[in-house]
């Protein structure tokens, strides 16, 4: 790895320090050129020197829409500065999505290994995402449960035998659509009477002993044996 130069910006002054320590001695090759506890530092310091990586808290002054805002407006000035986001904000998953949205190159939580040479080197080579053990940890077990639910969903479609008219039906009226609605649906080629006899047949698939299953009874089932996608429901494109 070769040299570079960086700033941290970072509000607490004993985390700061430890930061700090970090660097010096685990990552000889980066010069600290400042270090900023807030916003309008880190600005006074961005246009006195370039920096080839920002390591960048984003809990500054008690706000953490702060640091998205830095690294979003960092990265419009210029794309070639490496910002790798170090903080605390171990929970807040959805400041997480914020700030990789806003351009950051990665996300190291203040947790388990800590920032290591490993995972700057990573960044400054130009690897995008990088993440320390606490949030890999997280992303995999997301994606796991992603891809089970993926393949119970396609199981289903095939045991219950269940074709792109069934899923389009179930998901409209799961989304409230009626059934006159529905027929005004872009490929739809049925009418109410069509549709009323599928909803039927529906029913004979999902409950094979039930007598009487109203839509909204249905659409649960749907939903229970993972033939809708409960975070995917969503309305056909006009």
């Amino acid at each position: 790895m070769d040299n570079f130069k960086l700033i941290i910006v970072e509000d607490v002054p004993l985390e700061l320090k430890g930061t700090e320590g970090i660097v010096r001695h685990e990552i000889p090759e980066a010069e600290i050129i400042g270090t900023a506890a807030d916003e309008a530092s880190y600005w006074r310091l961005l246009k006195q020197q370039q920096p080839d990586l920002v390591l960048l808290d984003l809990g500054l002054g008690g706000s953490t829409t702060v640091g998205v805002e830095i690294c979003r407006q960092t990265k419009e000035l210029n794309k070639a500065i490496k910002i790798l986001i170090f903080t605390g904000e171990i929970l807040n998953e959805k400041l997480w999505v914020d700030v990789l949205d806003a351009g950051a190159d990665g996300i190291i939580l203040k947790s388990g290994e800590l920032l290591t040479r490993r995972d700057v080197q990573a960044v400054m080579e130009g690897k995008q995402l990088v993440f320390n053990e606490p949030i890999l940890k997280k992303i995999v077990e997301r994606f796991k449960r992603m891809v089970t639910s993926q393949l119970a969903r396609q199981e289903a479609l095939i045991n219950y035998e269940i074709d792109e008219y069934d899923e389009r039906f179930l998901r409209h009226l799961a989304l409230g659509y009626t059934k006159e609605q529905i027929t005004g649906l872009r490929g739809m080629p049925f009418g109410v009477k069509s549709l009323e006899k599928r909803q039927n047949e529906l029913v004979r698939k999902l409950f094979p002993t039930a007598e009487s299953v109203n839509a909204t009874r249905l659409v649960v089932r749907a939903l229970q044996l993972r033939i809708l996608d409960i975070d995917n429901l969503e309305p056909d494109a006009d």
